[in-house]
């Protein structure tokens, strides 16, 4: 049997490390279950969820074209009957379409020139730039 996308298979896990655990599929291949994909909940030490030997149950999530195999645990696992599945991601926000560089600098020159004229009206209120003092 090949390994595709989308299929479940048991595995033993072989190795782990800090960032996750490699398992041993069926036809003598190697996965990693990168430490995301090992439970639903926040996984800080992953020696918490799994030890070498231990068999486990992953469906694979990506194969690359050199022969790396994306594996997940928890996506393995059907969630019960009647169980809230997590809401769908909203969709972005829109984003207004990007300004050129003459917009931007049209922008910033007027501005700049509010301000300039903002400083100068109040710097005539005051009496002008620093006065004497005597």
């Amino acid at each position: 049997m090949a390994i595709e996308v989308g299929s479940k298979l048991s595995g033993k896990v072989t190795g782990i490390t800090h960032f996750g655990a490699f398992v041993l599929l069926p036809e003598g291949v190697t996965g990693l279950v990168h430490i995301s994909e090992i439970s639903d909940q926040y996984v800080k030490d992953i020696h918490d969820y799994l030890k070498v030997n231990d068999e486990v149950t992953v469906k694979v999530i990506h194969v690359d074209d050199d022969g790396k195999i994306g594996l997940s645990i928890r996506q393995a696992i059907d969630p019960p009957p009647g169980a809230v599945t997590a809401p769908a991601r909203r969709p972005r926000a829109v984003r207004p379409p990007r300004q050129t560089f003459e917009d931007k600098l049209s922008r910033f020159m007027k501005d700049s020139d509010d301000r300039l004229q903002a400083l100068r009206r109040s710097e005539a209120k005051r009496g002008g730039r620093g006065g004497r003092r005597g």
